[in-house]
């Protein structure tokens, strides 16, 4: 069960919803990203595009230099945000959102668990032996922008337990995807960084359960878990999760307290109807000044470091970071490459069907079996044809798919077979969800109560 709030407005506000909200506008942002990037990659242009993906630049301390390309700073560095955001948002659902009951989280975790197996199953069946098989990961993971943005077309022709199944499925896909990276995507360990790490971690554990609820504390054990990470051969992204779980979630102050506190204050400011209606009111009452800023701070307190780095990152995440990272990563070079080769080619094949077809029986026999077993249960007025078409929606890849793929592969040419694959499985899963989700609410001929308010 979902735990919920008014907003300013006097609307229900509900966490899944200011998330909603933010990625679907995102999306617009990364297709514009996406198709500018493939069609440099493809014109005169597309040497200035190379000469910025490998443009060095190094960062000096001293007599200590740290040098990396453009794309490996977007990758390993604006992208470790990303997960970051992706980890609080996770713990944010665990701990008070979708994934909180365990009966209804079950239903979206087994669905992504069989998204991934499927897809992962169908590029292995076409290149099992191959030099290609080492993008085995690259068709398990689910867009969660572009997902929702998809299924924000269809406004409230669509029950609002599906646009929360969707979430919920895309963010643990995104968990699965994380593991994979760190477990099947490192090559070497050393020793010495991993052991530099783990005391980081260690010291943000212990702070977080003495109450330690100053950011800029998890914010510099945060960039030396990443620095520790980076150097120990473990994907430097993983460090973005692993601290976002040991943010804390709780606040100095519950709520009951605040407002107890904050009405406190304001009763304390003792007003004079021939001043204080005077915007110079606070200049010449000092304790009206003192009043507001003993407010701020108590504002300060009741609010969560969790909620706190959440809404101050995540529209950087989506509004720069993600189309950032898309531009310099979906740049398909098809120029050297016969298209007749690259669409057959395994790499291409393996990424667009697991995504394509994998996806949507992964999840949609996954989930069937879930609910036919009776450990989950389907969202309110969510039928199977609904979830069928959210499964095909969830054949997005895209983000974490290309990401993977620059994982996978340092050969060009496997990366634009896979980055093929990926754009074009994706983009026939959109198209493919819409027709279907489009039929269904056809047939239905219902409209369900709007649940997403503006962006705040």
């Amino acid at each position: 069960m979902e735990i919920s709030v008014l907003n300013h407005s006097g609307q229900e506000y509900k966490p899944f919803r200011w998330f909603f909200n933010k990625e679907i506008f995102s999306s617009i942002l990364l297709m514009l990203a996406s198709v500018s990037a493939i069609i440099i990659a493809n014109s005169a242009l597309s040497y200035k595009y190379l000469h910025w993906l490998h443009l060095e630049i190094s960062l000096v301390f001293g007599t200590a230099k740290i040098s990396y390309s453009l794309l490996h700073w977007i990758n390993d560095g604006f992208m470790t945000l990303f997960f970051f955001t992706v980890g609080l948002e996770i713990k944010r659902e665990v701990l008070v959102g979708e994934l909180a009951s365990f009966r209804i989280a079950l239903l979206p975790v087994v669905a992504a668990l069989g998204g991934m197996l499927v897809p992962g199953i169908i590029y292995t069946v076409f290149n099992f032996g191959n030099p290609g098989m080492s993008g085995w990961g690259i068709p398990v993971a689910t867009d969660i922008a572009f997902s929702l943005g998809a299924i924000a077309l269809l406004g409230n022709k669509l029950p609002p337990g599906l646009r929360v199944f969707l979430t919920a499925f895309a963010i643990a896909d995104d968990l699965g995807a994380v593991f994979i990276i760190a477990i099947f995507y490192t090559k070497t360990i050393v020793t010495s960084y991993l052991i530099a790490m783990a005391v980081c971690v260690v010291i943000l554990f212990i702070a977080n359960l003495m109450w330690v609820r100053w950011v800029p504390f998890y914010i510099v054990l945060g960039i030396s878990t990443w620095l520790c990470m980076m150097g120990s051969g473990i994907h430097a992204t993983v460090a973005g999760v692993v601290v976002a779980m040991l943010v804390p979630a709780r606040s100095k102050y519950n709520t009951a307290r605040f407002v107890k506190k904050a009405r406190g204050i304001i009763d304390n400011m003792h007003t004079d109807r021939l001043i204080d209606g005077h915007w110079y009111s606070i200049f010449i009452r000092p304790e009206h000044l003192n009043s507001v800023h003993a407010l701020e701070v108590a504002c300060h307190n009741v609010e969560t470091p969790l909620q706190r780095l959440e809404h101050a990152l995540h529209p950087w995440v989506v509004f720069v970071i993600l189309p950032i990272f898309a531009f310099f990563n979906a740049g398909l070079s098809l120029q050297d490459i016969p298209l007749a080769s690259a669409v057959t080619h395994p790499v291409t094949m393996g990424c667009a069907l697991g995504l394509l077809i994998g996806k949507p029986i992964g999840i949609t026999l996954a989930s069937y079996l879930a609910v036919r077993f009776g450990i989950a249960i389907l969202p309110a007025d969510v039928r199977w044809p609904h979830i069928t078409g959210a499964a095909m929606l969830g054949g997005i890849g895209f983000t974490m798919s290309l990401f993977i793929s620059g994982l996978s592969f340092t050969d060009a040419r496997f990366l634009n077979y896979s980055k093929l694959g990926v754009l074009s499985g994706s983009s026939f899963s959109v198209l493919g969800g819409l027709v279907f989700l489009s039929v269904v609410a056809f047939k239905d001929g219902k409209t369900y109560e709007a649940d997403t308010p503006e962006a705040n």
